[in-house]
């Protein structure tokens, strides 16, 4: 019988980190999770500790391995997906952040980005990036560490600053500060990188003020990231072998890897690709493009939306205005909700993402009358990812020319059936659920193990059996459904 061997999959998601065991046949053998704290201010910034994620890393893949009951000696790769977006900054000596992280969701870089966009640069970000200029990307993060924490400055000028997302700090921690880098997918998403010359971007950091030796190496997702020993807690060091933003990953792990492939990602916020191949379409219309990833030297490119609250919107519900004591209540409750209720939520908590891009709009319900209650406020809140979701995917096949004739979904609302059957019918096209339930984790690590010649690309059953959702909702119904949620959008934007 031949020695077994297994991959290590890490999944450092915005709400927490995950690791899971996957054997020599790809199959998931174990998973455990950690959340970390979301520090949040009066004023909305969100930020992470960086050195909280690095000691929950070490945690959960302890946990993980404790719970696969295997020999940790016969890991044989690690791949790692995260959070993309979240910046954070730290020193190259010390290996010390010099400020925690700024997540992806906080919006404190907007005036850094009105002012770039008053002196002119907003479409030479635009070509070169594929980015619409906005605080959401890395760069406007990077921007106000620079101006507002003098211990950056300091080592920024004294070429000591390591700049990066989520996965070049792990990269750099877990090999000890021996290596800085990054894959194209996490460049793609700082509006820094270039994606026509499919390189950092020197006058957009100089127009951001940041310095571009500071920025990480950037190589294949599927490149060698250097050895780890994962704290001491391995005999011997093994390799990282694979590394993309999460959405990225989870494209990959969907199986999405020709033109066409569309997935959405259900998590904190959203994200819906698809996979234009390597065809570089610039959308007109609100979506961004950006690097699927490149893989052995060959680069992916995808058109991209962005939603900021998707299932952070079931955790309001439930933190927040507590109508809700867990996520899983929410399907119940929205079925029971009176079905003649006109009830629409926009979640616009920190402005509108694609298409609409918003930065200053806020969250409104509207169409309430007597009878709305608690069912009802839950089904519009669960009904706005929906149609989020809708908003995206009519303008992909606009832009791209394709046809979209089915969705891969993943994440965690992705178990809610009546979140999944409302997608499917409000959007026209059947909504694929696959039996994995973690597509960025195991995206990274097939990823991982095809790199080493453990998994073969083409015999793979990437994300297993689906469980299908076809529509049942008359068209005419759709389209009634559809436009009013268009008007609750334009009184949102207009502030009516």
């Amino acid at each position: 019988m031949p020695e077994a061997k297994y991959i290590l999959g890490l999944d450092q998601s915005t709400q927490g980190t995950k690791a899971l065991i996957y054997d020599e046949n790809g199959k998931i053998i174990a998973r455990a999770d950690l959340l970390h704290k979301q520090m949040i201010d009066e004023r909305g910034w969100v930020e992470h500790d960086p050195q909280e994620i690095l000691a929950n890393t070490y945690k959960v893949i302890a946990d993980v391995i404790d719970k696969a009951q295997i020999d940790k000696n016969k890991i044989v790769s690690l791949g790692i997906s995260n959070q993309r977006e979240t910046a954070m900054a730290w020193n190259k000596k010390t290996g010390q952040p010099v400020y925690p992280a700024i997540v992806w969701q906080c919006a404190r870089g907007e005036n850094i980005c009105k002012k770039i966009a008053d002196n002119g640069y907003s479409k030479k970000i635009k070509d070169a990036t594929g980015l619409f200029l906005s605080p959401y990307f890395s760069a406007a993060k990077l921007a106000w560490i620079l101006e507002n924490v003098p211990s950056a400055r300091a080592a920024a000028n004294n070429n000591e600053l390591c700049c990066g997302t989520m996965d070049s700090w792990l990269v750099y921690s877990l090999t000890k500060g021996k290596e800085f880098k990054t894959d194209y997918s996490n460049a793609s998403r700082t509006q820094l990188f270039n994606i026509n010359t499919l390189s950092w971007d020197k006058v957009i950091c100089d127009v951001f003020g940041l310095p571009i030796n500071s920025l990480p190496e950037v190589v294949d997702s599927n490149a060698f990231y250097g050895m780890t020993d994962l704290n001491g807690f391995l005999a011997a060091e093994i390799p990282i072998h694979a590394v993309m933003g999460d959405s990225h990953a989870a494209l990959f792990g969907q199986g999405c890897h020709k033109p066409g492939g569309v997935k959405a990602t259900y998590g904190t916020g959203s994200s819906v690709m698809i996979n234009t191949g390597n065809k570089l379409i610039r959308s007109k219309n609100g979506l961004v493009t950006s690097l699927a990833w490149s893989i052995d030297g060959k680069v992916n490119y995808v058109l991209e939306g962005n939603i900021n609250y998707t299932g952070a919107v079931i955790s309001w519900l439930k933190d927040d205005l507590q109508l809700i004591d867990s996520a899983g209540e929410t399907e119940q409750l929205a079925k029971e909700a009176n079905i003649a209720d006109k009830t629409y939520f926009v979640p616009a908590f920190t402005g509108l993402g694609a298409p609409y891009w918003k930065n200053d709009a806020a969250g409104m319900i509207t169409g309430m009358t007597r009878t709305t209650g608690k069912k009802e406020i839950v089904k519009a809140a669960l009904d706005s990812i929906s149609y989020q979701i809708t908003d995206i995917l009519k303008l992909m096949q606009s832009e791209s020319g394709m046809d979209i004739k089915t969705l891969r979904v993943d994440g965690g609302p992705t178990k809610n059936k009546y979140l999944m059957q409302f997608q499917a019918d409000i959007q026209g096209f059947p909504v694929l659920v696959p039996e994995v339930e973690e597509l960025s984790a195991s995206g990274a690590a097939y990823l991982a193990g095809i790199s080493l010649g453990l998994y073969d690309i083409n015999d793979m059953n990437f994300s297993g059996r689906h469980k299908k959702y076809e529509v049942l909702l008359m068209s005419q119904e759709r389209e009634k459904l559809y436009t009013g949620w268009k008007n609750a959008i334009e009184r949102t934007i207009y502030n009516l």
